[in-house]
């Protein structure tokens, strides 16, 4: 399977594999009411930067992104929550197991 890595930042598993940034960033728009009292209401709209399906190809996006793309089956995003998610010493994200759909 080829990945294409649709975030700003190299993403590593576990065993080592790395998936460096295509230099495309796959986002979703976001839109906020006004502040109330130091508080608005965040909405989410359309995602850009997600290029059409290609067979044999998944993209790595952001969870954010995945949530908007239940509907395709070729985007993943980094299993950051997984119990076996590698973390240093000041809690920052090491490496992850693998993906989640």
């Amino acid at each position: 399977m080829n990945y294409v890595n649709l975030t700003p930042h190299a993403i590593v598993l576990n065993d080592g594999r790395t998936y460096p940034p295509s230099g495309e960033v796959a986002r979703v728009a976001a839109g906020f009411s006004p502040l109330d009292d130091d508080v608005c209401t965040q909405t989410f709209g359309e995602v850009s930067g997600l290029p059409a399906k290609v067979e044999g190809t998944r993209c790595i996006v952001s969870g954010l992104v995945l949530a908007a793309c239940q509907d395709r089956d070729d985007v993943v995003a980094p299993a950051t929550g997984h119990p076996e998610t590698v973390r240093n010493e000041r809690g920052h994200i090491v490496s992850v197991p693998g993906f989640v759909r």
